[in-house]
């Protein structure tokens, strides 16, 4: 079934415009908690993008600003590149579905999905066809003469997206809509939000800490940290190339590994080891510069498991637990760097037990990050000392 706009007036065809919506110089501040600081984001037209963020780092209220349930402290919020920072919620035409259900429970969720089109005074008969065309694409149509208090949580989330895509607009607006729903739940909306966001041509805007929906989400995905927007990119690059130590923290499963060390021109020492890196661009000189080492626990592996060909950076390592996820396991380690995670396929973990191992990196999977500002550095190249523990020494234990 495809969706259609409600109403024979279609909104502006979001592909004429430089952005969907953006924020210019946003500062957000309460009291004296300041949340953005100079925050400037441009959200692409006719996409859906992904806004990925730690939780509490400010993704509902940055989409507050967006619909105008809030007031920026300075800068503006411009929308189909018109400034509306003063214009009230309800003249946006921005669909919302919040992160709560908010659902009216003594209306039916026919009622409920009703609601936004009767706020703005749209014939009964009018209404009627776009409720049931939502319904029938969410799989709720059977359920519109019940009560919120009659239908599973599963089924109330939808009821609340129904409610938000009813809208005749070129821009939505989706607060981590699936929190709390279980994955066969998620997975199964993951496809019909993608197939809405394609069939209505819209901007969809949507925020997660979890960087499962985001893969599965994204055309375009924006990390946000520490009140700005670190980086953005399609998810491949970003994932593949991040630029900032946020964004390889927050992508990937298990969490990514960070050691601390000390950069002096190209040469970085750390507790594990030593090892050369490909800098990006000129560092300024200085006698020690602090680093953190991104190492990404699929890029860990356990002696015997080190194959021949590349240098390897070698350390040694104790395994205190291994957890079992049925198509990898992970491995917990302890070294003098701190504690570490391998994700190794269950053919290298057969024969693993807890005790005393030897772990390789190759340099090529570390990438260098500035300790301060979070910009990426570089990559490792090679070794530039004896490791603590050397490939050979491993094969005599």
């Amino acid at each position: 079934m495809t969706l259609t706009s409600p109403t024979s007036s279609a909104p502006t065809s979001p592909t004429s415009l430089t952005a969907a919506v953006s924020l210019e110089h946003v500062s957000k501040s309460f009291g004296r908690n300041i949340l953005f600081d100079d925050l400037n984001l441009k959200i692409n037209p006719g996409q859906f993008n992904v806004i990925l963020g730690a939780p509490a780092c400010g993704k509902s209220t940055l989409l507050r600003l967006l619909i105008g349930l809030d007031k920026p402290s300075s800068g503006r919020i411009v929308l189909r590149g018109e400034d509306v920072t003063g214009v009230p919620a309800g003249q946006r035409n921005i669909g919302y579905v919040p992160q709560t259900f908010a659902l009216y429970p003594h209306y039916s969720v026919y009622d409920n999905i009703a609601y936004p089109l009767r706020l703005n005074r749209m014939p009964a008969k009018e209404i009627r066809p776009i409720v049931e065309q939502a319904a029938e694409r969410l799989s709720i149509a059977d359920l519109l003469t019940k009560r919120p208090d009659q239908v599973s949580g599963g089924q109330k989330q939808r009821v609340a997206i129904a409610r938000g895509i009813v809208k005749n607009t070129d821009v939505f607006v989706l607060d981590d809509p699936l929190t709390g729903l279980d994955f066969k739940l998620r997975e199964q909306l993951f496809d019909d939000l993608q197939q809405m966001q394609a069939e209505l041509a819209a901007s969809f805007i949507y925020t997660t800490s979890d960087t499962l929906e985001a893969q599965m989400l994204a055309q375009t995905i924006y990390i946000l940290d520490d009140g700005h927007v670190v980086e953005t990119g399609d998810f491949e690059a970003v994932f593949t190339q991040p630029q900032h130590r946020s964004t390889m923290a927050l992508l990937g499963f298990p969490r990514t590994n960070m050691i601390s060390g000390e950069l002096s021109e190209q040469h970085v020492s750390c507790p594990l080891f030593n090892l050369t890196v490909q800098l990006e661009e000129e560092i300024s000189a200085q006698a020690l510069h602090g680093v953190d080492l991104a190492i990404r626990p699929q890029h860990v592996v356990i002696h015997p498991n080190v194959t021949a060909g590349g240098a390897w950076l070698m350390s040694p390592a104790t395994v205190t637990l291994i957890d079992n996820l049925g198509g990898e396991v992970v491995v917990y380690l302890e070294t003098e760097g701190g504690s570490l995670l391998a994700a190794l396929p269950q053919a290298a973990a057969t024969n693993l037990s807890e005790g005393e191992v030897s772990i390789g990196v190759r340099p090529e999977h570390v990438t260098v990050y500035d300790n301060q500002t979070g910009k990426r550095l570089g990559q490792g190249t090679s070794q530039t000392s004896p490791t603590k523990a050397s490939l050979e020494e491993a094969d005599r234990g």
